[in-house]
């Protein structure tokens, strides 16, 4: 089974990258159908609207939430030894 952890890596992180992007749709979607429910059930033309506003807004907790996960992720990765060697001397500095 240790054979095939790459290959699920690879498409579990392909699958992360696209997540974003189907997280925004599907949020805006159910915003929109949200909205259209409550415009049926009231009656009201500006409670579609609020849907709306609903489908947004999620969908920028979404891009806050990926943006934290992706920050973290390269500060972990400044932090490693191997990507945080000195390419230049202070004292080699010339003004």
């Amino acid at each position: 089974m240790n054979d095939n952890d790459p290959k699920i890596k690879k498409i579990v992180t392909a699958a992360d990258g696209l997540s974003l992007g189907i997280s925004i749709v599907v949020a805006v979607l159910i915003g929109v159908a949200i909205g259209l429910g409550l415009k049926r059930l009231t009656g009201a033309g500006w409670t579609l609207w609020i849907g709306v506003l609903i489908g947004l807004g999620a969908a920028l907790r979404n891009i806050q939430i990926a943006y934290k996960k992706q920050k973290a992720s390269l500060d972990e990765l400044a932090r490693d030894p191997r990507y945080n060697k000195r390419r230049y001397d202070d004292e080699d500095d010339e003004d």
